[in-house]
């Protein structure tokens, strides 16, 4: 029986790809440090090992609003190393945190008004002095909060993120986006507002919000309606009217009951270039181009075998799971998760998919990534296909994140991480 707080919420590689961070439902982070390449064997990559983990985030209770604040994290955001610290973001529904995570290898010794204990003398027993010195020590890494960023948000807090200035970030919830500096705790400036006058005339909320990778100015955000507002900082202090909205014209004809819940956008990424942005929706994933508002430059269907299932994805609440997406280093393959423990990788310049598994059996060293098929439902079925009434909607991969330079990914499927390494290149060509 899994523990519901050991369940990953987040996943995320720091700039260098050095270091991968999880957040969980109970509130903590994992930290995981690459370990270098071994000199016997030069050409074997380092793996990946438990680096440091802590507790980010306790449950609170708000006693205004009688509402428990859920210790879950939401979302882990790395700063660009400028140090030989690292600092990280990290925020549950309400509360953003820095951390500083730091090596200590070395310890003073030798105080003079200090005993070995860290007692302090009594001055009249010391008759000599001595200068201290730094003995070394185990490798100790150490954790600690340099900044506390409350009582910003209303509503639940969706996504951070760090402005390419490096001085500024900001956090989204279903209705505001606030501007933050990173050395300021007690004030953030809110630069978006779609929250109506009247809360009843309310019709979409902001599901992500991301600033675009060089240009400080910039920034995206999506909404439960399918749409996607780049806004410019420029223009006014109040970002409410975007500079650019891209939306898909819906098709009449495929319109149901459903269509609403399943346009609704779960996730969105600038790519590595500034050029294109990536969208995730329910069944599907789009690429659009920055200079095209009218309609998404690429569609991808992630699992269209499912669109004869809304029924009962409604009725079980899995119309809802937001899955994220995720770019590789160049730009060139998109990646996002599904059910069963599938994952989704789609080649923009070949066209070519595949769905692989996230698996003990997989990702032990020699293991080699097989592709899948799911068969739609009445279809014909080949051997090793698996039929869509026998996947399991309990084992969801929403979080992905995918190494900066190399190919490397993270998968986290419910309490298990899966890293993947050079295992990708052959299944997409």
């Amino acid at each position: 029986m899994q523990n519901i707080s050991d369940i990953i919420s987040t996943v995320e590689f720091n700039h260098t790809g050095e270091l991968l961070a999880t957040g969980d439902k109970g509130g903590r982070v994992v930290i995981f440090q690459r370990e270098p390449e071994s000199k016997t064997e030069p050409f074997s990559q380092g793996e990946y090992n438990v680096y440091s983990t802590f507790q980010s985030h306790e449950p609170e209770f708000d006693y205004l609003k009688s509402l428990e604040i859920e210790e879950k994290i939401n979302k882990i955001r790395w700063l660009p190393q400028q140090n030989a610290a690292h600092f990280l973001l990290s925020t549950n529904d309400k509360t953003i945190k820095l951390w500083k995570v730091s090596e200590r290898d070395k310890r003073p010794e030798g105080y003079n008004l200090k005993d070995e204990e860290g007692r302090i003398k009594d001055i009249s027993t010391v008759t000599s002095l001595q200068v201290p010195v730094l003995k070394p020590m185990d490798l100790m890494v150490e954790v600690s909060p340099r900044r506390v960023f409350a009582n910003a948000h209303t509503y639940h807090v969706n996504s951070i993120s760090v402005n390419s200035d490096y001085e500024t970030y900001m956090s989204a919830d279903d209705l505001r986006i606030n501007l933050w500096h990173l050395d300021i705790t007690d004030r953030s400036f809110n630069i978006v507002d779609i929250k109506p006058a009247n809360m009843e005339d309310l019709t979409e909320v902001i599901t992500a919000a991301e600033f675009h990778p060089h240009h400080c100015n910039l920034f995206v955000y999506s909404s439960s309606k399918g749409t996607l507002r780049l806004c410019d900082m420029r223009e006014a202090a109040l970002c409410d009217k975007h500079s650019k909205l891209f939306e898909e014209p819906e098709d009449p004809s495929a319109r149901s009951f459903f269509s609403e819940i399943i346009s609704s956008v779960s996730d969105v990424k600038f790519s590595h270039s500034g050029r294109y942005l990536l969208t995730r929706d329910y069944l599907t994933a789009k690429v659009w181009d920055l200079n095209m508002e009218s309609k998404p430059l690429e569609t991808y269907q992630v699992h269209d075998y499912l669109r004869s299932k809304l029924c009962s994805l409604y009725e079980n609440d899995c119309i809802f799971d937001k899955f994220e997406c995720a770019w590789n280093g160049s730009d060139s393959v998109i990646m996002t998760g599904a059910y069963n423990n599938f994952f989704r990788m789609f080649d923009r310049n070949t066209k070519r998919d595949v769905t692989l598994e996230a698996s003990r059996e997989s990702s032990k060293p020699r293991a080699v990534l097989k592709p899948r098929r799911v068969c739609a439902a009445g279809g014909k079925r080949r051997k090793d296909d698996i039929s869509v009434d026998s996947l399991d909607f309990t084992k969801k991969i929403l979080h992905t994140a995918w190494h900066p330079n190399e190919n490397i990914i993270a998968i986290a499927a419910t309490n298990n991480l899966y890293i993947f390494q050079d295992k990708l290149n052959s299944e997409m060509h």
